[in-house]
């Protein structure tokens, strides 16, 4: 089969020359690159959809846990053909260093439509996009869901695998430009969707949901062949219904698994981890390790290299808000509703009452002070000792009462503690999930440090 469009850049005619020749192969370059961060691909919706965007999003970390949105959480390039959005991106690194951004054609939650194509970009490093195309998969009447590629060695070809008919697909490449006929990859009496792959040494690995029973699982192959994958895994499953796994390799050499949970809430992510991707011993993560970004779904992470992480954060920014994470309810978050500070779990809507511009500290530029993203010119202070939000009337008492200084977490000093500019003795912390200003100090009992604490997240 080939493309919907004839319009190629000279990239892609490049790369296609070059498959042709049986050249392809990972360069030295590549080989040698040492990877230090990480980036993730996703869309993004809330509970209510206020947060909905259908477009390419992109974040960065460190350490492949606590995530930085790239662009202010807006995406960095969205679809123009086909139905002018995107879900399940996977952002995949090819044979030649470069990367290749591969996507459902589908804008919103209409699952009764059906595409017979894929979106797919070129791009060297992520900071632009080049070579748009909608990449024709099938000729069946079926949707094309949740790609994923690989790279099948023993075909010289990248396989790009989705969901279709309550099965998994495979088409195979040389360029994301031409593909082969669709066949049949993963076809288990239970159903299946969402599959991801990872090829590790000699055996190629899928992950993917099972219809039957709701559940993640894992198979294996020695080849990676359409139809020679072998379940080995108990099922995972968080919260009352999950999907989309997303495994991948950490720097370090272990292994992460994380499942798009939408029951009873739309759009929060669970994580496992294991030493031993070839083993049946995913531990679960708790929520206080890790932050997805804001309203991520259905994603893909691909490891980087220093300078790539720099060039993103170059090109898209990083976001001029932040979230406060709390330390011993690490699935709640600070938020204001109906004039009232308090941590409540994530995800929900309004999403913008969790943002915070945390600015120079309005009665003492060494302190802080915290704006509403969703409410500008209105800030959180005290108020006989309760935190509300109110609009800034400029007098000392309110600039004072807004200012905390920022100091290690009572409880953790990895994390943060807010102490009051004008009742220094006091700290900002939740008590029955409603934010106040209390008496506290390091011989204060572990709980009240610990409701003291947050992570200061993006």
């Amino acid at each position: 089969m080939t493309l919907s469009r004839r319009e190629f850049t000279k990239a892609a005619l490049a790369s296609a020359a070059l498959a042709a020749t049986g050249a392809v192969s990972f360069p030295r370059a590549a080989q040698a690159a040492t990877y230090t961060a990480y980036v993730f691909a996703y869309f993004t919706e809330s509970p209510s959809f206020q947060g909905a965007d259908y477009g390419l999003h992109l974040a960065v970390s460190r350490d492949g846990l606590n995530w930085t949105p790239l662009n202010q959480n807006n995406p960095v390039v969205t679809p123009t053909a086909g139905q002018l959005g995107l879900r399940d991106p996977q952002v995949f690194r090819k044979n030649d260093g470069t990367f290749v951004v591969i996507a459902t054609d589908l804008k919103g939650t209409n699952f009764g439509l059906n595409s017979q194509y894929l979106h797919v970009w070129d791009s060297v490093n992520l900071t632009n996009f080049t070579g748009y195309r909608r990449v024709r998969m099938q000729t069946t009447n079926d949707h094309t869901w949740a790609p994923t590629v690989f790279w099948d060695a023993s075909r010289g070809q990248y396989g790009i695998v989705y969901s279709a008919a309550n099965m998994l697909r495979v088409n195979y490449t040389t360029d994301f430009v031409n593909v082969s006929a669709a066949q049949t990859f993963f076809n288990p009496s239970s159903g299946v969707l969402d599959g991801d792959i990872v090829v590790d040494g000699a055996t190629t690995y899928l992950y993917y949901k099972n219809l039957s029973d709701g559940r993640i699982y894992g198979a294996r192959s020695s080849t990676g062949a359409p139809n020679s994958f072998t379940t080995y895994t108990s099922g995972l499953i968080q919260g009352n219904a999950i999907e989309a796994p997303l495994l991948h390799r950490t720097n370090e050499g272990g292994w992460r698994l994380w499942g798009d949970s939408f029951s009873p809430v739309n759009n929060d992510y669970y994580a496992w981890s294991t030493s031993t991707i070839g083993g049946n011993s995913w531990t679960l993560l708790n929520q206080r390790d890790y932050t997805p970004p804001l309203n991520s779904k259905h994603g893909s992470i691909a490891q980087i290299t220093d300078a790539e992480y720099n060039g993103l954060v170059s090109r898209w920014g990083t976001p001029n808000w932040v979230r406060l994470k709390s330390s011993n309810f690490p699935d709640r978050f600070v938020r204001h509703l109906n004039g009232v500070a308090r941590i409540d779990t994530y995800p929900f809507d309004p999403y913008r009452d969790q943002m915070w511009r945390m600015v120079p500290g309005l009665a003492d530029s060494a302190g802080v002070s915290f704006e509403s993203v969703s409410v500008p010119g209105s800030y959180l202070r005290h108020s006989n000792y309760e935190l509300r939000l109110a609009a800034n009337d400029n007098t000392s008492g309110f600039r004072a009462d807004a200012t905390f200084s920022r100091t290690a977490g009572l409880a953790d000093s990895a994390w943060t503690s807010f102490r009051s500019y004008n009742f220094p003795d006091r700290y900002i912390r939740h008590s029955n999930y409603v934010l106040r200003i209390d008496p506290l100090s390091a011989s204060s009992s572990a709980s009240d440090r610990q409701d003291a604490t947050f992570r200061v997240a993006s």
